[in-house]
């Protein structure tokens, strides 16, 4: 399966990209499946149902969240009825929604997505890596699923690193969101999972993560109350990661950068 993760989704610049470079991609790269991060997609914090059914419409099969999926509080209403929609897994129960799915591909084609919170300077949500345990445990990568991508949406490369090493063998694809910032340490692990520390952002780069400079800069050098951060809306660059797996084990067989548009260098799987 040839399956295309792309990072979080900043604002109306990062929609704007994704839907002016996902069509071409899914048809230049043959997409299988694509999963994308919209925590921040309407507005730079959270997303609404409108922009959810907008990312649907570019090509997007699968939306994860993280610590920002209920900064808009109507999510909390329509993610309960929105099953490609996911949030955090380890929240505590009874939280709407749900956060991990298995989803069809082409050619019926199963995909199990889950995505889970770290802990590290992020809320204290239950234990991510005992949560992973669970929902791996009811799933056979090569068997029961044919591929599977793991979202974790942390803060810390080094509680990204301990999970890629503790499923690996056991997914697809391991890809690290939150930070906006994408990794250079994209590699296949020993045991057959790809892995990436963090897919970066779909936004405008010209910012400080994809807010507009200003804001924060004055946070940083002034340390007085300032307005509330606003997304930047220059052209946006597209980032994410690219897996290829193999059809009998679901492990990766090649796992590489993608960036389109916007201000970083272009990278594009032949």
């Amino acid at each position: 399966m040839r399956i295309l993760f792309l990072g979080d989704v900043n604002g109306r610049s990062g929609r704007e990209v994704v839907a002016e470079h996902l069509p071409r991609l899914r048809a230049k790269l043959g997409l299988d499946f694509v999963i994308a991060n919209g925590e921040n997609a309407a507005g730079g914090f959270g997303i609404t149902e409108k922009v959810c059914q907008e990312l649907f419409a570019t090509g997007v099969d699968v939306i994860t969240g993280g610590n920002h999926s209920w900064d808009q509080r109507e999510a909390l209403n329509f993610i309960g009825r929105e099953p490609r929609l996911l949030r955090p897994h380890n929240y505590p129960e009874g939280t709407p929604g749900r956060g991990c799915g298995v989803f069809q591909a082409p050619g019926g084609k199963k995909v199990l997505v889950l995505n889970v919170l770290g802990r590290l300077f992020m809320d204290p949500l239950d234990d991510p890596f005992a949560c992973v345990e669970r929902e791996l445990a009811k799933q056979r990568l090569g068997a029961t699923v044919d591929a599977a991508v793991l979202d974790f949406h942390a803060e810390t490369t080094s509680e990204k690193m301990a999970m890629g090493h503790v499923v690996d063998g056991r997914v697809s694809l391991c890809v690290g969101t939150h930070t906006h910032v994408p990794t250079a340490d994209a590699m296949i692990l020993p045991g057959g999972s790809a892995y990436l520390s963090d897919a970066g952002m779909c936004g405008d780069y010209n910012s400080v993560i994809g807010m507009d400079k200003a804001v924060p800069i004055a946070r940083f050098t002034r340390k007085l109350p300032t307005e509330r951060l606003s997304p930047a809306n220059g052209p946006g660059t597209l980032c994410g990661v690219f897996v290829e797996t193999s059809g009998s084990s679901g492990l990766a067989e090649r796992v590489l950068p993608v960036r389109a548009g916007g201000r970083l260098a272009p990278s594009e799987p032949e």
